[in-house]
């Protein structure tokens, strides 16, 4: 029973013992120096494993990963068989072989869980694949309509515009790097000509940007070099100006 109890301590870091099961796991832990080392790595390693953000996971989630763990019952550990009368015990287990095995369980375990957790909650920002996924819903758009332009060194660059997405979305080509302590900064502009602030440009020669706001109205964007961080209102005259009103589909 006792080289039994040492193949469950990898199930109890998971929390995957039953109520007979844990109760003599843990008598035998107080008494046990290896298993007691084994536990506290194999909880270290999935500390580890675990997402920057406190979160909870759904109640399935749980039941899901103990489903998969109940149908791969751990096997015991493995007897060293004596070479001689002197020597070892046969009741001693090969730590080495053990740990592996049950270090294997947890882990597949535990990246299981982080996996689930971090593709159902993982909190994505502008610039990241929620940006990219909108960007790329107004480049398909049905409505979607191109403004572009040139530049003299030779770069380019075009806006997509969606009105039923009120969104709107920039693609560069080449275009050359802000002056130093400067960026680009994107602009609407409305009917009255008044610039609101769309977001910063990435120091990027190809990119794509969402710009930030609400499109449907605009009648224009602009570029204008900014200080870093950017500006409540154009600090200089546009670099470049799409005419929305202009745009092909």
């Amino acid at each position: 029973m006792k080289e039994s109890l040492h193949a469950l301590s990898g199930a109890y870091v998971v929390d995957a013992l039953d109520q007979e099961e844990r109760e003599a796991f843990e008598r035998h832990l107080p008494r046990c120096l290896d298993c007691q080392a084994e536990v506290a790595s194999l909880r270290e390693a999935t500390a580890l494993m675990a997402d920057d953000a406190a979160m909870t996971p759904p109640d399935s989630l749980r039941t899901s990963v103990l489903a998969g763990i109940s149908t791969i019952r751990p096997l015991p550990p493995e007897i060293a068989h004596p070479r001689t009368e002197e020597s070892a015990p046969s009741n001693v287990v090969p730590m080495r072989r053990r740990r592996f095995r049950v270090a294997s369980l947890v882990a597949a375990a535990a990246v299981a869980a982080s996996v689930a957790v971090g593709v159902a909650w993982h909190p994505w920002d502008d610039q990241n694949t929620s940006s990219v996924s909108a960007a790329d819903q107004v480049l398909a758009a049905a409505d979607a309509q191109k403004v572009s332009l040139d530049f003299k060194d030779g770069s380019s660059a075009s806006v997509y515009r969606s009105k039923s997405k009120g969104k709107a979305v920039i693609l560069t080509d080449g275009m050359a790097a802000p002056p130093s302590g400067k960026v680009y900064e994107l602009w609407f502009q409305d009917s009255k000509g008044t610039m609101v602030p769309a977001g910063l440009m990435p120091k990027s020669p190809d990119a794509k940007v969402l710009l930030r706001g609400n499109a449907s109205g605009a009648t224009a964007v602009g570029i204008t070099v900014e200080p870093d961080g950017g500006s409540q209102a154009p600090t200089t005259a546009p670099i470049a100006l799409f005419d929305l009103d202009k745009g092909t589909t």
